[in-house]
């Protein structure tokens, strides 16, 4: 039988860097929280299994669609000193549920924090990305930074996941899950 052990989530408004949805009078507050009022309410203590972490060797997909392993993930980018592909990769997710009226100050925030040549958080992505994606920014669509996302997930798939997997940080946390589960 395995047992599951409590892993207390970390406050994502205490997590450096992160980018998530805001509400409209966040966004025009100078110094602002992009956290939405749901997702800074403390988060419940989360029961993780040693199978749930074994899924997240499946695919980056499984990873990132588990809340604890985007948190574990981003830890381990932090460790390499590229924690701003995932903050990326979530903005953009968050931003495809952007209600239209809040797409034009959303996209620019993010097009501001990663994209612009400028960016102190600046994604790694070829010329031609960015001067695409600056062009989408004079229309903001929920589409307008699909490109650049898919090239950011692809260089974690193909450079940060596997060293990931293979890291002190996932196989310690695995490890322990499993000799919790054997107790």
């Amino acid at each position: 039988m395995m047992r599951a052990v409590a892993i207390s989530t970390p406050r994502l408004d205490k997590m450096p860097g992160t980018f998530f949805s805001a509400a409209a009078k966040e966004l025009k507050g100078a110094d602002h929280s992009l956290l939405d009022d749901k997702t800074q309410k403390r988060r419940p203590k989360t029961l993780l299994s040693a199978d749930e972490v074994i899924q997240w060797s499946q695919s980056l997909e499984k990873l990132l669609a588990n809340h604890t392993g985007q948190v574990v993930f981003g830890r381990f980018l932090k460790s390499e000193f590229s924690e701003e592909n995932i903050e990326f990769w979530l903005a953009c997710e968050d931003y495809k549920q952007t209600e239209s009226d809040l797409l034009h100050c959303k996209a620019e925030k993010i097009y501001k924090a990663f994209v612009h040549s400028d960016a102190a958080k600046q994604i790694n992505i070829d010329f031609r990305t960015r001067e695409s994606t600056a062009k989408k920014m004079k229309v903001p669509t929920p589409t307008c930074f699909d490109e650049a996302q898919k090239l950011v997930y692809s260089l974690m798939e193909k450079d940060s996941y596997p060293r990931f997997l293979k890291s002190n940080i996932y196989l310690n946390l695995l490890n322990d899950l499993q000799a919790n589960s054997l107790k």
